[in-house]
């Protein structure tokens, strides 16, 4: 029935979207010339209409019935399979719609070979505008559409044909054979040509879970299995039935293994039990396996162990086996330095001698010797092996990896007589050379293999991440291998009037460029890469593998990258102790005190634009902090200045007793409280979590509107008070903010003269002294009297409750602009003008409210007291404070 169909709808109005199977079938006919021949036998061809038939259940759907009209098709209603026959005509290809594939009603209409779809199918049509999809197989959703599954390792046939039959339901495709169209194997076992096969590919290896926690949730909208946060869920991890045992690890190395191992899906035992499947061995240290290990027991090196986790699936063994270091050179290497032989004469003397021809080898000459095809083939990326010399080795050799390094001029004679000033320029040379090799190395086996495309498992770390880690890096190896290069061609030339000063002039502006944003944001860059390695085992794990490596000298990637910090200072006193040993007759004295000068100089860059970089970081940190924080805070030429921790002693900027943090920038005040109710994370788009804002934005405030800075006498009720008399653009009066000081470190008088100095910068005025005034706390109504007393508190809480119940039961609120209306009338009658008719009704109505709820407002009166009190104190004008 199927096929009929398939071939009658060419010519007929269908609402089936085209597929393989369908074109296929037409392409046959075609062959077949079914097609071919007159219009008028076309024309005689019946037309036949796809028509939907809602079984049972799915008629009473009114979502799916509202559905079908919007896609134009025409439907009628089953209640049992003795209607089918009834309802079969050559005028419609039917397609059946069953809610559940699992009843009696649809094993009926799956024997008799009809076409049946499930309500997802429909609802996803017609919520795309797209044709109901073309199924030679019973399809409820699409939820596996475009996937294309294999599977391994079931030796339960009703298993896996349960499996096979709900990934067709759900749109999926079965392949028998294991090829690169697989999109997904999902694995019983960890064993098998196919797994192998899927982890070289990269190919998602997934559980049987995967399958059926999908089919649970096929009656989803827009559900897809394949979105990375449902597959992550169910994907085999690299230790699946590995019991994993380790020899040869520190107890801290142990235990991280040991976690790791649970955390991949393995578990571990004790070395030496028969149970285990692999044995890790730390290959630097064990020289002899205890026991003799059985044939099904792999003894791998620890690269392996971290290579899985790296890859997010298991490594083959074959490729990290364990094998005894018994080699002949090896034991002829121990035996010759050995410390731990018997006393003898003979082997000392050997041993001396053996240090001796060392020693001298290694002044024969400057330059490192030619490198050998196998360290050229021990540093490729792509093996997880590497065998290579360590950093030490690397600085006496002279070996970079292959694609950072060229080739050296031939060795020269040493000349006959060395001066103190060739030995100095050597030395130089030698330390530039084993600076770039660690360049070479950062490059080489961290930054380009995080940088690849196509990873095992995906990207390690995202672009963004590996930015901030390895910055400018690239740039600065590209400047020093010139230097180095440079040096090589003058120390190959040796003559005591050589200019070694010119060359790092040369390169003077470079290094002024380079270095600063580097050593700027070396600790963020730390910081990135500790967070990383605890929050990603893959990128631990990838650390793990590489940091081990000989020609890392054990040393991490954070010790690895602060050498760029470290090296300007050590080239400058180099520089300066080759100076030391040039004549005053050489004119490459002078030149080498202006390349001094101009490292200095680059120095001088790195400290200033480091400053600059923490400022702009501390305002970063105050908008994470304040919630409400206003944008325009963040500017290129602000910075933050100090923070101050007070409690406001007035009714402004907020209740009196409230915790209020002052941040004082380079032209302006943040005013932010402390917030009552701290609740969630914030977390960027990157993914990364910040802590809940604890502070909530009140006013930022220009320093220009600080018309005096009152400096509160201390009394017994009185300690450590201050206030600031503003004049806000929108205000017609003064307002008066005072605080309290809670924190010991910083002195009153030193935060109020750092106030004064940076009012006074933005107002363009040279008297900031003039700017403090000292007053009692009589004449402004300021106490600090039990501010931190339990009674205290508790009735500052009553006040903030009645204050919210007032504002919740009040029918006549009193605006907010009626209240700055009183506030000006307020300072205008202080002034002597009488308030208006309209003035005098707000008044009333606040004096009426005060006296209600029984609360003073000393900062709506003491700005008018404080004028009418101290006029004869105050000679110079209202204007002049103002």
């Amino acid at each position: 029935m199927a096929d009929n169909s398939a071939l009658t709808s060419i010519t007929g109005s269908t609402s089936l979207a085209d597929s393989s199977i369908f074109d296929s079938k037409v392409a046959e006919t075609s062959k077949d010339n079914l097609f071919i021949g007159s219009t008028s036998c076309v024309e005689e061809m019946p037309q036949i209409e796809t028509r939907v038939i809602l079984v049972q259940e799915a008629g009473k759907q009114e979502e799916l019935i509202k559905a079908l009209k919007e896609i134009k098709v025409p439907f009628v209603k089953m209640e049992s399979v003795e209607e089918f026959k009834s309802l079969e005509s050559p005028e419609f290809e039917n397609v059946f719609i069953v809610m559940d594939f699992q009843d009696s009603v649809f094993n009926e209409l799956y024997k008799a070979d009809c076409r049946v779809i499930g309500p997802p199918v429909v609802l996803n049509c017609a919520e795309n505008g797209e044709p109901l999809p073309f199924s030679c197989r019973p399809l409820y959703c699409t939820s596996m559409m475009n996937l294309v599954l294999c599977f391994t390792g079931f030796r339960k046939k009703e298993e896996l044909v349960r499996l096979v039959t709900l990934a067709h339901h759900m749109g999926g495709v079965i392949r028998k054979d294991f090829n690169s169209k697989v999109t997904h194997l999902v694995a019983n076992c960890t064993q098998g040509e196919k797994f192998r096969v899927a982890v070289s590919l990269g190919t998602p290896i997934m559980k049987p879970e995967w399958i059926y926690k999908a089919w649970e949730r096929r009656n989803e909208q827009d559900f897809c299995a394949s979105v990375d946060d449902f597959r992550n869920e169910f994907k085999v991890p690299p230790f699946q039935d590995c019991i994993l045992s380790f020899l040869g690890f520190s107890d801290e190395e142990k235990t991280n293994m040991e976690e790791m191992t649970k955390m991949q899906g393995g578990n571990y035992l004790p070395v030496g039990d028969e149970r285990c499947t692999h044995l890790i061995v730390e290959e630097n240290i064990v020289k002899e396996l205890p026991f003799e290990p059985s044939k099904k027991l792999y003894v791998v090196k620890q690269e392996w162990f971290w290579g899985s986790i790296q890859m997010d699936a298991r490594a083959g063994e074959t490729m990290y086996l364990y094998e005894k270091a018994n080699t002949p050179e090896l034991k002829k290497s121990v035996s010759l330095l050995s410390l731990n032989t018997p006393n003898s004469n003979r082997k000392r003397r050997r041993l001396k001698e053996t240090l001796a021809q060392l020693s001298r080898e290694a002044d024969l000459s400057p330059f490192p010797p030619r490198k050998r095809p196998s360290a050229e083939h021990s540093l490729s990326i792509g093996s997880l092996l590497d065998i290579s010399n360590t950093p030490e080795s690397s600085i006496n050799y002279g070996e970079t990896p292959k694609s950072c390094t060229k080739s050296s001029k031939n060795s020269t004679p040493i000349p006959s007589k060395q001066s103190a000033r060739w030995q100095v320029a050597k030395e130089l040379y030698q330390t530039e050379s084993n600076y770039v090799n660690i360049l070479a190395t950062i490059i080489q086996l961290f930054q380009v293999p995080l940088e690849e495309e196509g990873q095992r498992g995906g990207p390690i770390l995202a672009p963004e991440e590996i930015k901030t880690i390895f910055g400018s890096i690239p740039d600065i190896f590209d400047v020093h291998t010139k230097i180095k290069d440079d040096l090589e061609d003058l120390i190959a030339n040796w003559d005591e009037s050589k200019s070694i000063g010119d060359i790092f002039l040369k390169y003077s502006k470079d290094l002024v460029k380079i270095y600063p944003p580097f050593v700027n944001f070396f600790e963020m860059s730390k910081e990135t890469i500790v967070k990383c390695e605890k929050q990603k085992p893959r990128f631990h794990a990838f650390l793990k593998i590489n940091q081990a490596k000989p020609e890392c000298g054990r040393q991490s990637l954070v010790e690895l990258l602060i050498r760029p910090v470290q090296r300007l200072p050590s080239v400058a006193l180099l520089l300066n102790d080759l100076k030391k040993h040039t004549s005053e007759e050489n004119p490459d004295k002078s030149t080498l005190e202006k390349a001094i000068g101009s490292l200095k100089e680059v120095m001088t860059h790195i400290n200033e634009d480091k400053r600059k970089t923490e400022a702009q970081k501390q305002i970063f940190d105050v908008v994470y902090e304040v919630d409400g924080c206003p944008a325009n805070l963040l500017s290129s030429h602000r910075s933050l200045v100090q923070r101050v921790e007070t409690i406001s002693l007035g009714e402004h900027p907020c209740d009196r007793g409230e915790q209020v943090t002052l941040f004082l920038f380079n032209d302006c005040l943040e005013i932010a409280r402390k917030r009552h109710k701290v609740i969630g994370t914030f977390r960027s788009p990157h993914g990364q979590t910040r802590p809940p804002a604890s502070l909530k934005h009140i006013h930022l405030m220009p320093l220009s509107q600080i018309k005096k800075v009152l400096d509160i006498r201390e009394t017994e009720d009185c300690h450590n008070a201050f206030a600031l008399l503003v004049r806000p653009p929108t205000e017609q009066a003064n307002v008066l903010l005072s605080f309290q000081m809670t924190s010991e470190e910083l002195p009153k008088e030193n935060w109020l003269k750092m106030l004064c100095r940076h009012v006074a910068n933005t107002i363009c005025k040279a008297d900031a002294e003039n700017l403090i005034y000292t007053a009692d706390p009589e004449s402004f109504e300021v106490n600090t009297k039990d501010m931190d007393s339990t009674l205290s508190r508790a009735s500052r809480a009553i006040k903030k409750t009645s204050k919210k119940v007032t504002r919740a039961f009040s029918f006549s609120k009193t605006p907010k602009r009626a209240l700055r209306r009183a506030l000006m009338a307020s300072q205008s009658s202080a002034e002597g003008r009488s308030p208006s008719s309209n003035e005098k009704h707000v008044m009333s109505r606040l004096a009426s409210t005060s006296s209600l709820a029984g609360i003073p407002s000393p900062s709506l009166v003491s700005l008018p007291a404080f004028f009418e009190r101290r006029s004869h104190t105050l000679s110079r004008s209202t204007t002049h404070l103002i």
